[in-house]
């Protein structure tokens, strides 16, 4: 981009130069802040993984009798006693991104007739209740992670164009400015020189 070569254009670049160097650093670490804790959500997200996973393994035990749950009439099956009410989220702030916060799961209040049932119902159904409840806080989790990584991107672009595009070209139009500058006042000094000598010949004559 073509720019005038004055005195007043000059300051403009030192001023926008202090503006970018002033803002840089507040954006890299902000930037630094959102890797770190995206990282840290994504340890979270593997940690509550493997206790779910745990959840599921300790049904092995009792893996057998679970599937009778294939025998029961359909409207028996032991699904149909786990039902989600609803998923309680609050709202959070990271580095100024709002992002969703896991509360609660509620489960709407089934009632179900005990002789119907084997002894193992109430076992299957809360650790049904827990494996549905992994699943919207690690689901929540993961959007905290999309929000933050959109952030991000938009962050990281604005780093790169202050370092590798708005500073260097800044740095270079307040170099071309002061050459051309310095070029004038040479010129200057110069012709006031020849002036000098014009106006001392013409007085000496």
């Amino acid at each position: 981009m073509a720019v005038k070569l004055t005195k007043n254009e000059q300051k403009k670049q030192k001023d926008q130069l202090k503006q970018y160097q002033r803002y840089l650093p507040t954006l890299q670490l902000k930037k630094q802040q959102l890797q770190m804790v995206i990282r840290q959500i994504e340890a979270e997200v593997d940690r509550f993984r493997k206790q779910q996973q745990a959840v599921v393994a300790g049904l092995q035990d009792w893996v057998a009798v679970y599937h009778e749950n294939r025998f029961f009439r359909e409207e028996l099956r032991l699904e149909h006693l786990v039902q989600i009410d609803r998923v309680v989220k609050a709202r959070g702030n990271i580095a100024g991104v709002s992002i969703p916060v896991f509360k609660e799961l509620t489960f709407k209040p089934i009632a179900y007739d005990l002789h119907e049932y084997p002894l193992w119902v109430d076992t299957g159904i809360a650790s049904l209740r827990d494996v549905a409840r992994y699943d919207a806080l690690i689901a929540t989790l993961e959007q905290q992670i999309s929000l933050l990584g959109k952030e991000l991107r938009t962050t990281s672009q604005r780093v790169n164009l202050f370092e590798k595009v708005k500073i260097p070209e800044s740095k270079e139009n307040i170099r071309r400015i002061g050459i051309y500058l310095g070029d004038q006042q040479t010129a200057a000094v110069v012709r006031g020189k020849i002036a000098k000598k014009k106006l001392v010949k013409v007085t000496a004559s």
